[in-house]
């Protein structure tokens, strides 16, 4: 058997977001889920993962450039900009992450059990040097695992683009700093599966080329989250994710969805 952490992100994003992961979790079709304590709805939507825990994963989706139609946020490539022109600061991005860890625990009474980044900010420059220098302040030894986004697979494409952009520096600093991690990550892509076939194609290929302990994201919504840049291919991918289709497609490749802690690289020595 093949064992793969499934992990939906953006958890407090919206509530088609937050009712898809909680669906998900209950018929054991997630292992975990990252979550936004920067969305005006956390508190509320904070209150439905105890029931869901121990078996399903939480995590923080540390967050840069979402600002929930509320307040500005930069986009992704003037954070990027910013972040390889040596702007993003350690000292800057601490607070930052230490107020949305704040978030997290105010809500739910425990550190997170990972963290992750929307649009994978935490693997930039000056960012990952302030979340590993944050988490080991504040955790010690019980530092929170890491999402590493190194693609399961080297191709060109776009997880080889993250890979590039922070990805093999991100892995190289969890390696040195002893952060537990995944062996390898996938999901990406460019959210253009139009419909719940096309997605299944998708999640096939991801799933058969994987290797044991691959995370997989997703980004489901029990419906069309208007307003959002995918916000109609998160419908899309709760429909597969949630049905009888998915089920099969894990059984006949012999996956099982298991929680990340189980799945982590040691460090070296």
């Amino acid at each position: 058997m093949k064992q793969i952490t499934l992990c939906a992100d953006d958890f407090a994003l919206h509530p088609a977001v937050d009712s898809a992961v909680v669906a998900l979790a209950q018929a054991g079709r997630l292992s975990a889920t990252s979550c936004m304590t920067t969305a005006p709805r956390w508190p509320e939507a904070a209150q439905l993962l105890p029931p869901l825990r121990p078996a399903l994963q939480v995590g923080l989706h540390f967050n840069l450039t979402e600002g929930h139609g509320h307040t500005a946020a930069p986009s992704l490539v003037q954070v990027l900009a910013r972040a390889y022109a040596g702007q993003l600061r350690p000292a800057q991005m601490a607070p930052i992450l230490h107020r949305q860890l704040d978030a997290f625990e105010q809500q739910l009474g425990t550190p997170p059990d990972f963290v992750d980044g929307h649009q994978h900010v935490h693997q930039l420059p000056g960012v990952r040097t302030a979340l590993l220098q944050v988490l080991h302040a504040r955790y010690g030894r019980n530092v929170p695992w890491v999402r590493s986004t190194l693609p399961a697979r080297p191709e060109l494409n776009k997880a080889t683009l993250l890979a590039v952009l922070g990805g093999w520096s991100l892995r190289r600093s969890l390696v040195q700093w002893g952060v537990r991690h995944h062996t390898a990550f996938a999901g990406v892509y460019g959210f253009d599966a139009a419909t719940p076939a096309a997605y299944g194609t998708r999640m096939a290929q991801w799933l058969a080329q994987a290797t044991d302990g691959t995370l997989l994201m997703c980004h489901p919504a029990s419906t069309p989250v208007l307003g959002d840049a995918i916000g109609a291919q998160r419908a899309v991918e709760y429909a597969y994710l949630a049905s009888p289709e998915f089920g099969a497609l894990l059984e006949r490749l012999g996956v099982v969805l298991v929680q990340g802690e189980a799945l982590v690289t040691a460090p070296r020595a």
